[in-house]
This record gives structure tokens, C-alpha cells and sequence, in this order.
């Protein structure tokens, strides 16, 4: 064997080299061939790409989760990408002419947190093509329900919708058990913008859109503030009229009753309170009574007694 040949070079130190992104070179080594595994797994029909900042939990990043479906290609800093680039650093917004773009150069996102924005370095990445997203709600599980919050994966297939390609968007959102609830959130407006041509009818259908959500929030305001909340649908409650009615008899019953207890009482000699049924039901047992010693009287024949008392 030659002097030198197959001989593994160890550093003097006896950690391993570290490339420039902090990891050793082996493992920078089976990552690249780990991409290129993924990259032959499954193909899309246009270039993706993205800029991962690795700002986000990997088991619950989108991007990353692209990537491992060999989807999405990553980029580094200072790559450039020739198709359409949604960035916060845009200029205008997507819109049904980017069509052709999006067809022959694909799309890209930066891939990082919205807290941590001012941390990426938007002159070193993107493109010619960078685009801003209209007005949309968010779907994935972190920020569902709120606006603009889109993660990696909604603002590519938000991206596909705009410009018509509403295949790409299913097909991308299919991944994610929550993803094509995206596209039934945004469905309405999802459709005004794909009627638009350029950035800017896109910009004011977006314009009309939240007018509209304001007008609509006014309205909700001044609602609850002319109608008592617990008035409203409770179809529990009677209207007023049948509630005076109702209200005007039970007084009459209760007055009537009121006055017919007041005829109904009577006080003794001691000014004790006594029913006026109970007086008479008196006066009439009184009156039996000396009715019936009356006629017991009369029936009655002379009782003879001896000298012991004995009736004989």
C-alpha cells in the first residue's frame, strides 16, 4: 500500500471540519444528497423555491415540509430567482398578468417569521418579479381566521389562485389536512380577483373589499348599541301589546279579588278579623240549633223523677 493512500485525514484537534453554515461537512454532505433523493421523489408542474431562515419549528414549518416532499427547492442568500417572488419587499401585488411568468419561471416565498422580519436581509434575496399578496385570511393552525398571516404554503397556492391556476393551489394545499380550507375561507375573493387584469384593479378590488368589511363592522356597532341583545331573535318574549292586555286583566282579577276579601271580612268585639262565611255559618249553626231545642221542646213529654233521682 502507498504511502498515504486511503488514509483517512483526522484534524489535529479531533472535532470535525465545520462548513460555513456551522455544520460539519459529513453532514452537509448527506443533506445535499438527501435534497437530491427528495428532488427526484415528486415533481411539480413549475419551479418552487424558497428562503428558508430557519425562524420556524420544523415539524410545523410548511416550507419545510415542502422540502422534504422534494416540492420546493431551497435558496441561499444572495441567489437570485427569476419568477415570481412573494415578499413583504415587493412593490405590487400578484395579479392574473403574472400568469405567464408564474408558467415558465415558477414561484418563490421567503421562508421566515413575522415577528422577525426586520432580521432578513431583503437586498441580498428576490428577484424582478417581486409581488406583495392582496388581502387574504389565514387557514393554517397558528394564525386561522387572522389577515395577511399566510405561511409558506397558502402564499404560493394564494399565488397559483390569482393568476387562474386553481389545479396548482389544490394540488399544493392537498399536503396539509387543513389546506384546501384555505381556499374555501378565501374562496369569494379569491374569485373578484381572478376577474382583474393588472396590480392595480387587483389593488382596488382589495380597496372595495375591506370598505366593504368595514362597512359591515359599523353596522354591527350600531346595532347592538339601538337594540338590547336580549331582545333580539328571542322568540320567548310576547309583544307589548299582549303584554299590556295580559298585564291590565291581571289587575282587574287581582282588584277584584281585593275588594271581594275586603267584603269577605268582619271584626268581633275585640276588633279581631273574622270571614264573613265564617259569621254567617255561625249565625246559621245558631239558628239550627235553637230551631232544633224548639222542636225538641215541643216533641218532648214532662219527665217524672222518684225520691232517688231516678227518672220513672
Amino acid at each position: 500500500m502507498g504511502k498515504g493512500k486511503n488514509k483517512t485525514h483526522e484534524p489535529k484537534n479531533g472535532k470535525p471540519q465545520r462548513g460555513a453554515n456551522g455544520h460539519s461537512s459529513r453532514q452537509n454532505h448527506k443533506r445535499m444528497e438527501m435534497k437530491y433523493d427528495n428532488s427526484e421523489m415528486t415533481k411539480f408542474p413549475v419551479k418552487l423555491a424558497m428562503w428558508d431562515f430557519d425562524h420556524c419549528d420544523p415539524k410545523r414549518c410548511s416550507g419545510k415540509k415542502l422540502e422534504r416532499l422534494g416540492l420546493i427547492k431551497s435558496l441561499r442568500v444572495g441567489q437570485k430567482f427569476q419568477g415570481v417572488v412573494v415578499s413583504p419587499n415587493g412593490n405590487g401585488v400578484v395579479c392574473p398578468d403574472d400568469l405567464e411568468i408564474v408558467e415558465q419561471q415558477g414561484a418563490s416565498v421567503v421562508e421566515c417569521s413575522w415577528a422577525r422580519l426586520e432580521e432578513v436581509p431583503f437586498n441580498k434575496i428576490g428577484g424582478k418579479h417581486e409581488r406583495l399578496l392582496p388581502y387574504l385570511v389565514a387557514a393554517n393552525q397558528v394564525n386561522y381566521g387572522r389577515p395577511w398571516r399566510l405561511n409558506c404554503v397558502e402564499a404560493l397556492a394564494a399565488c397559483f389562485a390569482i393568476v387562474g391556476r386553481m389545479d396548482w393551489a389544490s394540488e399544493l394545499l392537498s399536503h396539509f389536512s387543513w389546506g384546501l380550507g384555505f381556499l374555501d375561507l378565501n374562496r369569494e375573493l379569491l374569485e373578484i380577483y381572478q376577474q382583474c387584469t393588472d396590480s392595480n384593479s387587483v389593488k382596488k378590488a382589495e380597496e372595495e373589499w375591506l370598505q366593504k368589511l368595514e362597512k359591515e363592522n359599523q353596522e354591527r356597532k350600531s346595532q347592538s348599541k339601538d337594540e338590547d341583545i336580549w331582545m333580539m331573535g328571542n322568540v320567548n318574549r310576547r309583544d307589548n301589546g299582549a303584554q299590556s292586555d295580559e298585564s291590565e286583566s291581571e289587575e282587574d282579577s287581582d282588584q277584584s279579588e281585593l275588594e271581594s276579601d275586603k267584603q269577605s271580612i268582619e271584626y268581633d268585639s275585640l276588633g279581631n278579623a273574622i270571614g264573613i262565611d265564617n259569621v254567617k255559618s255561625r249565625k246559621m249553626l245558631s239558628e239550627g240549633s235553637e230551631d232544633e231545642e224548639s222542636e225538641s221542646g215541643e216533641d218532648e213529654e214532662p219527665v217524672s223523677y222518684d225520691s232517688l233521682g231516678n227518672i220513672i
